[in-house]
């Protein structure tokens, strides 16, 4: 079955980190649920991630859900990493916008709805802290539909299913004719990004956890798996041993390891040495990867983010600019300086 790659997003404590903690306990991932706050959450793999309590890198997660194999990627809340945000967007299938319950819709929230705006990611909302004091699920509804999109529904009512099969002609003659719409249709309304499903809950209680995979895979979009082999690489790090690896979505045919690869322009030829499925620190070597398929690879040292394999192009240019730029030079080895 054709992965399914998610993106968890969120303004900086909205609790991102610990709704991915959540999501891989319950689907049996982990022994126990880690905390941002006692610096052992999964996905916070860094030492300064665990120092400061915040996440830095965007990193993978797997796990699997009624079945299905789902990619979690989490990325950055804080505006100073906004850059590995938007890189990882160029690999997701849909992403999960979370809202702090007691906080509601906040200044980086804006941002985030922009970047999925502009380049085109379905998303689905998770508001969470509904547990917290001064939480208003009926309030924070409202704002999503008047700062986002009126297309933010919540589908378990009767109202927001109505609301839901008003974003479209044939969805509305459906809901009239039958009293409800089929999940294909409303699956094709959060493609067209007409629909935005909102569920509710408290990631670090774990309530409201499963309803959340259960929307993704009855509504998130299923891209085509083009035969011709591509892939599209949205990040460039290092394992523990200095090793680069170059993280890529196989978004068609099949990357296969020892595999010789090359630029459009045919500049370099290199082989692929090891397919890794990661997920936090840890990772599986594989011997192939089929498209939907996000990997780490080594032996590759010519790709940057952005660049593009076989059919897939390249990724837009970045539409979020760093307040500063710096360099650094260095005569000792660059893995060396980066740990």
């Amino acid at each position: 079955m054709t992965e399914l790659n998610i993106g968890l997003l969120a303004h900086v404590d909205a609790g991102k980190t610990t709704l991915s903690e959540a999501l891989l306990w319950t689907a049996g991932m982990l022994r126990r649920a880690g905390r941002v706050d006692h610096g052992d959450a999964f996905l916070d793999t860094e030492t300064q991630e665990k120092e400061r309590g915040i996440t830095i890198f965007s990193k993978p997660a797997r796990l699997t859900w009624k079945n299905q194999p789902i990619t979690l990627v989490d990325t950055p809340g804080h505006t100073d990493f906004s850059g590995e945000t938007e890189r990882a967007l160029w690999v997701l299938d849909c992403a999960v916008l979370v809202i702090s319950g007691s906080e509601g819709v906040q200044g980086h929230t804006l941002t985030l709805w922009r970047l999925l705006e502009s380049y085109r990611v379905p998303a689905v909302i998770f508001v969470n802290k509904c547990d917290m004091p001064g939480a208003d699920k009926a309030a924070v509804l409202r704002q999503l539909q008047r700062q986002l999109s009126d297309g933010c529904q919540d589908l378990s009512t009767e109202e927001g299913l109505e609301n839901a099969a008003g974003q479209s002609e044939m969805t509305m003659e459906q809901y009239l004719a039958s009293g409800t719409v089929d999940d294909a249709a409303l699956r094709q309304l959060v493609t067209e990004r007409r629909l935005f499903p909102v569920c509710f809950g408290s990631a670090l209680r774990c309530e409201g956890i499963p309803e959340l995979p259960d929307t993704l895979l009855r509504l998130a979009p299923r891209p085509p798996s083009p035969a011709d082999f591509g892939a599209r690489i949205y990040k460039i790090g290092h394992d523990a041993q200095g090793t680069r690896l170059a993280f890529l979505k196989v978004t068609g045919g099949c990357l296969r390891a020892r595999e010789e690869l090359h630029d459009p322009a045919g500049e370099w030829i290199e082989k692929v040495n090891q397919l890794r499925l990661y997920s936090g620190a840890r990772f599986t070597p594989v011997s192939e990867a089929g498209a939907g398929t996000i990997c780490a690879v080594t032996g590759l040292s010519q790709v940057k983010a952005g660049d593009a394999l076989g059919a897939e192009l390249p990724a837009p240019t970045a539409l979020l600019e760093p307040a500063f730029a710096y360099e650094v030079l260095t005569e000792d080895d660059p893995a060396e300086v980066l740990q």
